[in-house]
């Protein structure tokens, strides 16, 4: 049975675009785990899902009821939402016991003795019974964080959802909130859960969801988004790449300032100088064996090139569109050895995998460095 079902949800700041159309449907047990880049939409989905931000467009149903349907009752329909934030929240004038039975006496109509030892079960779970009677300031970030979860499962929700749950703790207190969530993983609890933690989102999420361009832009099982993603910015966010590029259009254009950029992104991202010098050489081989090669004399020319390096392997490859004519700057089939063979051989040095093909007037190499 469907749990949560979003319908072209919309939601901007001014001219800001945050969410571009969400359609979701969420089973009832299933763990979601949304990942992405900082300022993407995670957590603005969160926060529409319980309207605390209200969608430009759109409609939400939790648990078949339409939320963002006129006059309804939402904070009848909130109930059925646990909500964990990233800085907790607990009210500070309360001690634990006050936090976690307030809500469900007021709201629930659960009697005090019932509210106590429905909260004492849930601090005997996260392990903090001796801690009833303490008030927020005395706690850890990671304790207070266990108390919050325990917050969220007195209301009895259909769903929680957690809003980077360990981003604001120390990262010596992660590992037992995340214990936690573990834990209500294996109670089949129906769970969002908007995280940077990877391995977490991979060992716990039955489906992950990757939002990029305030869309999900690809969504999957674990092992099809971590190991086999299929569309670019997934595979750039999961294996952690970063870009250099250089678009080249006269013969005489400034190498300084090319290898001075290489250098610079080599340096940012901790390439040793011997995998600089030799990325700087290959680019610069390849370049001017297709300037010669290519363009025969011509100069105006387009040259574009890409270096990537992913921080997940430690690979630096390079891709490198060229206009002009056929050329395959590692062919190595002359007749007599002169500069050509050269070059081809200290490109054929630094290749650890390489390829070449022409079609529509343009060669594209692509060259992983060895």
């Amino acid at each position: 049975m469907s749990i949560i079902e979003v319908h072209g949800l919309k939601k901007s700041f001014g001219q800001l675009d945050v969410l571009r159309g969400i359609d979701l449907t969420v089973e009832a047990g299933e763990r979601i785990a949304i990942i992405g880049g900082s300022g993407c939409g995670k957590s603005v989905f969160l926060r529409c899902l319980e309207l605390l931000e209200i969608p430009n467009a759109g409609q939400i149903f939790i648990d078949g009821e339409e939320m963002t349907a006129p006059k309804v009752d939402i904070d009848k329909i909130r109930r059925k939402l646990g909500m964990v934030w990233q800085r907790f929240n607990l009210f500070t004038h309360m001690n634990v016991m006050e936090n976690l039975t307030v809500a469900p006496i007021k709201l629930l109509g659960m009697s005090k003795d019932e509210a106590q030892k429905k909260a004492m079960d849930l601090l005997a779970q996260v392990g903090l019974t001796s801690k009833a009677d303490a008030y927020p300031e005395f706690l850890s970030g990671g304790q207070q964080q266990r108390i919050a979860i325990c917050r969220s499962l007195m209301m009895n929700p259909k769903v929680i959802l957690f809003d980077e749950p360990t981003s604001a703790l120390d990262p010596t207190m992660v590992g037992e909130v995340l214990a936690v969530i573990r834990m209500l993983a294996k109670q089949d609890l129906t769970m969002i859960i908007v995280t940077h933690e990877m391995n977490f989102a991979r060992e716990v999420a039955t489906r992950i969801l990757f939002f990029a361009d305030g869309e999900i832009y690809e969504q999957g099982t674990p092992k099809e988004i971590f190991d086999a993603p299929k569309r670019p910015k997934t595979i750039a966010f999961i294996h952690k790449q970063k870009y250099f590029s250089y678009e080249i259009s006269e013969r005489a254009f400034d190498l300084m300032e090319m290898q001075g950029g290489i250098q610079m992104f080599a340096e940012k991202y901790g390439l040793s100088a011997r995998r600089t010098n030799r990325l700087q050489l290959c680019c610069e081989e390849l370049i001017y064996d297709m300037i010669e090669h290519a363009y025969s004399g011509e100069n105006i020319f387009e040259i574009t090139l890409d270096v990537t390096y992913a921080e997940i392997d430690n690979s630096v490859e390079i891709k490198f569109t060229c206009a002009g004519k056929f050329h395959n700057p590692l062919d190595k089939n002359f007749d007599d050895f002169d500069e050509k063979n050269l070059s081809a051989t200290i490109l054929n040095n630094l290749a650890q995998n390489y390829s070449h093909e022409y079609s529509d007037g343009v060669n594209k190499i692509k060259f992983v460095m060895a």
